[in-house]
């Protein structure tokens, strides 16, 4: 609206209070200042904005205005509202940031809604017609400036001003159109800024409210149908959608308001009925994609047929979302068929975007067989300018789509259509993008261990990666996980072709490392660990391939080639080089290993040998770690070298038992530092055993032991006698633990003896001492006296006199036991008798051996039939009646008579002497006749021979 509008001329009167001019007259100051206004100045308009709306507080304090300054104020809210339109045209030639854009705009509303509140104070003078409807226009028009600047707030209250404005209007026959045109976009405008507040109920309501103006104006309806198609729309487009006001509803409202204004405009212009019947088609079309939303598609194909029938009533074609919607219907109702022609068609469809036509596509593999692809993907890629992106799209849907195996070969056949092949010649990105969707599908397959199949998959994703130099690593890459493919399969010759392929575009370990795995699978343990072997070579090695090497070999049960990796990265171990494993785990695994070699002593020693010096080297800290993990590791040392000792020990290869024990006895003793007595015990054990099995190695070979091993042999002993006092103090209160270290302490002792026998031609001294320490400690027994007995008396080098003491120790502390064992008694008994035989150097007067029969004697009398050993027994009897034999030869009556006094009273007392006795007594008796009594010596010839007992 402009000034000139304004009839008649207005100009303030001369009987217009003072005061009132004065504020009217700095009014207008302020209207011009506003109207000189650049379009640059960013902070001047607000300002006077502010200053517009004080002098307004001050001029609805004077009560009724004059019509002569209602008409001024009317002149200044056109000039106004004229200076804003000039602003915002000049505004839109000049670059501004979005932030200054938006201030200058938010000034500009400000100052229309000034101009609007100005002619709200003036009122409706005399003169001005539609004065009401000219006021309530500023305010609509200001509204949507603030609807727009999303001040809904403010747009609302414009909108409800103008509406009270209108309301209050005096309806005036040529305006009345102009009223309803007006009311009718108040409503509109009103219902969209409460639709945005999410105030639904208003919108709706105001809505409802406006179907009472379409009456009689056919022009009305398609405003009114476009607004609740919008807000169909908007509501179609919420998931989930609101059950109070659904998009069925609404849409429905603006097809029935389209129906009603078709006919009401039948007899109107052509031009608003074909608007009303394109709006009503569009209604048509998102009512078909509200009930596919709710999976109604008989619903949806109603709407396909009505849109159809007017498509050919026009002799149009029909628009691309027509059969966009038909065929998703027809899929959801399992009509694959008529899918498949509703694609078909919509792909002839010259109108049809391609965005639209791929979705469709999408939508129908999804659905349909696999074998469909390949034609499907081929018409898109020929349909399409961006033939590529579609293929890669619609793939992708078919990667998605799932179904096993079957629809994983239909990708793999689709993507080496020559067809579709060549139409990313010219496409790198969309080619990479189609090579990455078969590698990553293959790779799935992969982790399936559908090997198979993921073969196939990365075999096709080599036909979309160039070939040129850029791309011989990814090319490479493809073959190696084919061969790696092929190997799964056991199909080992193609897998060694495509290695080698791989092995040609870009020589690595990787490479190297699966040709080793081919060799493995082909059980040629010869190759494999050539390949091994040249693996360390590699440009890019790295220890840690030599680790997996030793498990594939495992996993293949190779155990030389496992046991050939381990020696390799072995080998790998120095300062500085950082190694995948400690070194003392691979030491450990490879002695695991040689266990299961033939006869692996040798080499299982000679690596535990090693293990030993770099313990030394490093420490045992840093060799075998810190904490329990160590501790482990040491223990497993010591543990493996004990039972190795052991088992030699066993097979009587006893230079190498002493070698394993002597080791098991050092790692023992470290891991007896944390005051552990067990492995404070198996230390000695192993020290003393080491010993035994170096005395026997000398015993074996029949060959003397050298003074450096009889020096380390005493050593050893040396090591364990200071360990002894500790582990049989600790041992006081179990008696398991105490007989094993009595026995512990007994071994010690008698290879002490021994040893002595090696280190020193007059050892007689030394021995008898060792044996008498020995004797006189708590861990002594019987037994052990016995066998310590025996031992002396026999041998190269006998010891008579600790023969004598030990058998005579024994047979006291047999003698003085609660319930001694006569069993030990009789042999040691036996054992003196022989050896007293070797005292004799005075011609028989100081018999010793008499002494142990006459001993023997009296522990027997009184002894229960069978207790004291029958056959020892027999043998006293025998041996001293047999005595007397060689006395009678010698003419020693006296001493003749003595022993066979001794052996027939012996077996008196002796069960199973019977028959030895009658005949006794019979010779005894004639001895004494002949010779008369005790002192009479035997004559010449008389009774020269007495019968010998056996």
């Amino acid at each position: 609206m402009k000034i000139s509008e304004l009839s008649p001329d207005l100009r303030p009167t001369s009987g217009d209070p003072q005061p009132l001019r004065l504020l009217l007259d700095d009014l207008e100051s302020l209207v011009r200042e506003i109207e000189s206004l650049s379009s640059d100045d960013l902070s001047s308009p607000a300002t006077l904005a502010a200053g517009i709306r004080r002098y307004l507080s001050r001029l609805s304090s004077f009560g009724p205005l004059p019509d002569s300054a209602k008409l001024l104020l009317w002149k200044f809210a056109f000039r106004l509202w004229n200076a804003c339109v000039d602003l915002s045209n000049a505004a839109s030639l000049l670059p501004f940031s979005s932030d200054d854009d938006r201030r200058r705009r938010i000034d500009n509303a400000e100052i229309r809604h000034a101009a609007a509140d100005i002619l709200l104070l003036a009122g409706t003078p005399a003169g001005v017609p539609s004065a009401s409807l000219k006021s309530a226009s500023f305010f609509h028009r200001t509204g949507l400036i603030w609807h727009d600047l999303g001040r809904l707030d403010l747009a609302a209250g414009c909108f409800e001003r103008a509406t009270d404005l209108v309301s209050g209007a005096g309806r005036i026959a040529g305006d009345e159109d102009e009223r309803r045109r007006l009311v009718l976009d108040l409503n509109l405008a009103r219902s969209r800024t409460a639709w945005e507040a999410s105030d639904r109920i208003l919108a709706i309501a105001l809505l409802n409210r406006s179907k009472t103006l379409v009456a009689g104006s056919p022009a009305v309806f398609p405003a009114l149908a476009e607004q609740y198609l919008q807000f169909g729309k908007l509501e179609l487009s919420k998931k989930p959608s609101d059950d109070a006001l659904n998009a069925s509803d609404l849409l429905a409202e603006a097809l029935d308001l389209c129906e009603k204004g078709i006919a009401a405009a039948s007899g109107g212009s052509a031009a608003e009925a074909l608007a009303l019947r394109n709006l009503k088609e569009r209604c048509l079309r998102f009512m078909a994609a509200e009930r596919l939303q709710a999976d109604d598609y008989e619903g949806v194909l109603r709407c396909v047929r009505v849109l159809r029938a007017a498509s050919v009533a026009k002799k149009e074609g029909e628009h691309p979302s027509v059969g966009y919607v038909a065929l998703r219907a027809w899929i959801g109702a399992g009509r694959i068929a008529e899918a498949e022609k509703e694609l078909k068609a919509l792909v002839a469809n010259k109108e049809a975007a391609e965005g639209v036509i791929v979705s469709a596509a999408e939508a129908y593999l999804a659905a349909a067989p696999s074998e469909a692809a390949r034609e499907v993907v081929a018409a898109l890629a020929g349909r399409c300018r961006a033939g590529a992106a579609a293929a890669v799209r619609l793939v992708k849907r078919v990667i998605d789509g799932g179904g096993g195996a079957g629809r994983a070969r239909a990708v793999a056949e689709l993507a080496s259509d020559e067809r579709v092949v060549s139409v990313f010649d010219v496409a790198p990105n969309e080619r990479n993008a189609m090579h990455a969707l078969l590698w990553n599908s293959g790779a799935e397959h992969f982790r399936s261990k559908n090997y198979e199949i993921s073969g196939e998959l990365f075999e096709r994703s080599l036909l979309y990666v160039p070939r040129d130099e850029e791309n011989r690593s990814r090319r490479s890459n493809c073959f190696r996980v084919l061969a790696l493919c092929h190997l799964a399969l056991s199909q080992l010759d193609r897998a060694q072709e495509f290695i080698d392929q791989a092995n040609k575009l870009e020589p690595n370990i990787k490479c190297a490392f699966l040709k080793f795995k081919i060799h493995l699978q082909k059980k040629d343990e010869r190759e494999a660990i050539k390949q091994m072997q040249a693996m360390v070579n590699c440009i890019d090695f790295n220890p840690e391939f030599l680790t997996l090497s030793a498990h594939e070999a495992m996993a293949c049960k190779s155990t030389p080639v496992a046991i050939a990796s381990l020696l390799a990265l072995l080998n790998l171990y120095f300062p500085g080089n950082a190694m995948p494993m400690p070194e003392v785990a691979v030491l450990r695994n490879l002695i695991t290993l040689l266990h299961r070699s033939p006869e692996p002593e040798l080499e299982i020693l000679k690596y535990t040998k090693r293990a030993r010096v770099r313990m030394v080297e490093l420490g045992a800290e840093s060799f075998f770690g810190k904490g329990a993990v160590g501790s482990r590791e040491l223990n497993w040392f010591a543990g493996n070298s004990w039972n190795m000792g052991l088992k030699t020990g066993k097979e009587k290869k006893y230079e190498l038992c002493a070698e394993f024990l002597e080791l098991a006895a050092e790692f023992y003793e470290l891991a007896a530092s944390e005051d552990n007595e067990a492995n404070q015990s198996i230390v000695c054990k192993s020290l003393i055993m080491s010993v035994a099995c170096m005395l026997n190695v000398e015993e074996q070979k029949a060959a003397p032991l050298p003074d450096s091993d009889i020096k380390k042999a005493n050593d050893m002993l040396t090591r364990a006698s200071k360990i002894l006092p500790s582990i049989s103090s600790s041992a006081l209160v179990v008696s398991d633990q105490t007989v094993e270290n009595s026995t512990l302490l007994f071994v010690h002792t008698y290879f002490s003896y021994q040893l002595l026998n090696r280190v020193d031609a007059n050892s007689h001294t030394p021995q008898l001492q060792l044996i008498k320490s020995y004797a006189a400690s708590k861990a002594c027994t019987p037994d052990h006296l016995l066998q310590l007995g025996l031992t002396a008396s026999q041998g190269a080098r006998p010891n008579l006199d600790v023969a004598e003491f030990a058998l005579k120790a024994c047979l006291s502390s047999l003698l003085t036991s609660p319930s001694p064992e006569y069993k030990l008694i009789s042999i040691a008994l036996r054992k003196l008798a022989c050896l007293a035989g070797f005292h004799d150097t005075d011609g028989g007067k100081n018999d010793p051996a008499y002494d142990v029969y006459k001993q023997a004697q009296q522990i027997i009398v009184g002894l229960k039939d069978g207790e004291y050993p029958v056959e020892e027994g027999k043998w006293l009897a025998m041996t001293a009646w047999n005595k007397s034999g060689l006395a009678i030869h010698l003419r020693q009556t006296s001493i003749a008579r003595k022993w066979m006094k001794m052996g027939l009273d012996l077996a008196r007392h002796l069960k199973g002497m019977e028959q030895y006795r009658v005949g006794m007594e019979e010779c005894f008796a004639n001895f004494e006749k002949l010779c008369g009594g005790q002192g009479r010596e035997i004559e010449g010839g008389s009774c020269k021979s007495q019968p010998v007992l056996v």
